[in-house]
């Protein structure tokens, strides 16, 4: 599977068009689906921490919870451009240890537990098992992509790479995310092929480059032997009546990106 897609659905949550085996279930948040957020956060609004109504913010999370049938409340990260990767079991949620929840992936066998990645530009990363016996969630902005969160996520699973497939979701596109040449060496330092995901910046400024998230995901990906990948073809930046984006507007809300498997 290369290049895929995701469905809109009428409650404004996209749906990975992939082929996750029974039981494993996965949707994206928009900003329209429901939701009660005011200007700038309109209308689902899922980070606790921009800056919005703390009401509003539960207010978003219950209707998420309730429209797409989760049978728990989702594992909300402290994401940090990191690799750790928490390990997610029943009642995680509730554990009430912050610092347990500092994170940038996640990983669960259990039933019922729902991970999540917020996103307003970064790539979230959706990995499950052939066999859909385990499910994880990546959230891969450049630092933690060059730094090691889908190496970090994959050797998590059981499962060999071989035997597990990935969905890349919404995230800043190729056209629109201009990186400096210190970015650009992270990658290609540590990985001669990932210059192709680089192209020298349009105004023909020295060390100015557009970067492609997905592709250095993919890269990465391959790399480890995960061959079947599909991604949704989405701009953050520049579709701003599905997406929030901190380039394009700096203050913003976030989307989920979410994975679970039923009960």
């Amino acid at each position: 599977m290369s290049a895929g897609t995701a469905a809109l659905t009428s409650e404004g949550f996209l749906i990975p068009d992939w082929d996750a085996p029974p039981g494993v279930r996965a949707a994206v948040s928009t900003r329209r689906s429901p939701g009660m957020s005011q200007a700038p956060y309109d209308h689902c609004n899922l980070g606790d921490h921009v800056g919005d109504e703390a009401v509003a913010v539960r207010g978003n999370r219950d209707r998420l919870r309730q429209v797409l049938g989760l049978p728990d409340e989702p594992i909300w990260l402290r994401q940090v451009h990191g690799t750790r990767v928490f390990r997610a079991e029943a009642g995680a949620a509730f554990c009430g240890d912050a610092d347990a929840l500092q994170a940038d992936a996640a990983y669960t066998a259990d039933r019922a537990v729902v991970l999540a990645i917020m996103t307003a530009d970064c790539l979230p990363i959706l990995l499950c098992a052939d066999d859909g016996s385990e499910v994880a969630a990546a959230h891969a902005g450049w630092r933690g992509l060059a730094a090691g969160v889908i190496e970090a996520t994959v050797q998590q699973l059981h499962a060999p790479p071989q035997r597990l497939q990935a969905w890349l979701g919404p995230a800043i596109g190729r056209d629109a995310f201009e990186v400096g040449a210190e970015v650009r060496a992270a990658f290609i330092d540590g990985q001669a092929d990932a210059a192709v995901a680089f192209r020298p910046h349009p105004s023909g400024h020295a060390g100015k480059w557009l970067c492609d998230l997905h592709l250095l995901a993919r890269l990465r990906l391959r790399a480890l032997g995960v061959e079947r990948i599909g991604e949704a073809s989405h701009c953050t930046y520049s579709e701003p009546d599905l997406f929030y984006s901190y380039r394009r507007d700096g203050r913003c809300g976030r989307m989920a990106s979410l994975i679970w498997l039923e009960r």
